[in-house]
Formats: structure tokens, sequence, C-alpha cells
């Protein structure tokens, strides 16, 4: 699914009979802005489920083969919620610098580099413009289901080019299912119930302009 094409979740303000009063409507809407916003929640717990909408062994059958214990967490995980997981390594080589002809400059003129050289060169240069994701654990509150998702963040703690200019930008998305907590109408008269909706997760990065 490209970028453009991912599903985010939108929050849209209603008046009612001339008074300010605000619900969450979720709203599928094409974007290329990736993770996804912090979401503007209305305050008033009126909106949030109550301990029996939270039920563990209902909301699971709900979701189905959707939960994904690699990307949601019921509770909070293990690791510091904040605390970015290890770096990973680069992986195989793209072509297109696996392609590059080190042995003629820009001006034509030919030079002579080692077999040696040249590979140990190529490698460098992968490491350096490598663009790994950054995943950290999200709360989303209570009004999602399962709370926590694991989101991706590219790399951005220096450029990824030489010489400097170019920084880590997504080019490719997961979709990931959760349940949100979806209330109709307002006060007494108001309509609440669990509903499906994507969740986009970055899931690789590349260096870019």
């Amino acid at each position: 699914m490209g970028l453009s094409q991912t599903l985010l979740v939108y929050a849209l303000v209603c008046v009612h009979l001339g008074v300010s009063q605000p619900f969450l409507r979720l709203r599928p809407s094409p974007s290329d802005h990736l993770p996804v916003p912090e979401l503007k929640e209305d305050p008033d717990p009126e909106y949030d489920p109550r301990e029996q909408d939270l039920a563990e062994r209902t909301l699971r059958k709900k979701l189905g083969s959707n939960f994904d214990p690699n990307f949601m967490s019921i509770s909070l995980p293990a690791v510091n919620i904040s605390a970015p997981e290890p770096l990973g390594k680069p992986g195989p080589m793209p072509n297109e610098i696996k392609k590059l002809d080190l042995n003629e400059t820009p001006y034509g003129k030919r030079v002579k580099v080692g077999k040696k050289a040249r590979r140990k060169f190529l490698q460098l240069l992968w490491t350096y413009t490598f663009c790994p994701v950054v995943y950290t654990w999200k709360d989303l509150g209570v009004r999602f289901w399962p709370r926590y998702i694991k989101e991706g963040n590219c790399f951005s703690e220096r450029s990824c080019s030489f010489p400097e200019g170019m920084s880590c930008k997504p080019v490719k998305s997961v979709t990931k299912i959760f349940l949100r907590w979806y209330c109709q109408g307002f006060l007494r008269q108001k309509y609440c119930t669990w509903i499906q909706v994507q969740y986009p997760v970055i899931s690789e990065c590349k260096c870019s302009c």
C-alpha cells in the first residue's frame, strides 16, 4: 500500500444546537504524513469506554486475526514506552550502490580502483546512507484497543548523504487493524461501540531529498 493511499484517522468537531459540542468521528483520509499525528481527543470521560466495554476476551474475538503482538500490546510493554529499540544493521546492499562505476570521474577521466578498495568504499557508502526504522511504543489512549502500538519513525539524528543535505524519509508502510471506541450523538442520547480502524506504521525509510 502506497503512502498516498494510506488511511489515517482524523478528528472532526461537530456543533449541536448552537452549542460547541465536540465529539470524535473517524474518517479515513489519504495522507503522505507519517507517523500518524496526535489525535485531538474530547477530554470528556463520558466518551471513554466503561470497564464492561474493555473485556479482553470479547475484544480479542472482535479483532480476530488482526491482533499482532509484534506491533500491539494490551498493557504497558516491559520496555520503556518512550525508549527506541536498538537500530538495525544495514540489510543487503541496494543495486543502485552496487552498480556505481568508481573507475570513471564526472569529467570522463578513468581512474583505477582495486576490487578490495571498491568493496570497502561501497560498504562505507551503504552504511552511511542506510536509513533504519526506529521503533518506539506509543500509548494511543483508552479509546483504542489494544492501547499500545509499536510505531516506526525514520532515523533523523544526522543527514544520510555526503555532502549533507538529504534526510531519511518513509517510503513504505504496513497497516495494522485496531479497535476504536466510536460514539455518535451526545450526552444520554449517544451510542458508542467498538469499530475496526486502519493504523499505518512506517516499515521502510530511504535517503531522499
